[in-house]
């Protein structure tokens, strides 16, 4: 999972209650609320990967640290 960072925000009441509404709506946290219509938005202007490739990222990440002998010398070490 991606590091979180705080970041205070400043935001209109009318905009702030519309969004306790719609978070309400789909049974998610204020915060979770903001950060999926940020997150959704920047997907549809192409400024960060779409959710699949985010995936296949992750998956590469783990095939590679599992082809990674000192990993596995490290787990056994553990045990």
């Amino acid at each position: 999972m991606a590091e979180k960072k705080a970041y205070p925000l400043r935001i209109s009441a009318e905009v702030l209650d519309a969004l306790q509404r719609w978070s309400n709506d789909e049974l998610r946290s204020m915060n979770a609320q903001i950060e999926y219509v940020l997150r959704d938005a920047l997907r549809k202007a192409g400024r960060i990967p779409k959710q699949a490739d985010l995936k296949q990222a992750d998956l590469k990440q783990a095939d590679l640290k599992q082809d990674d002998p000192k990993q596995d010398k490290d787990k056994k070490e553990s045990k």
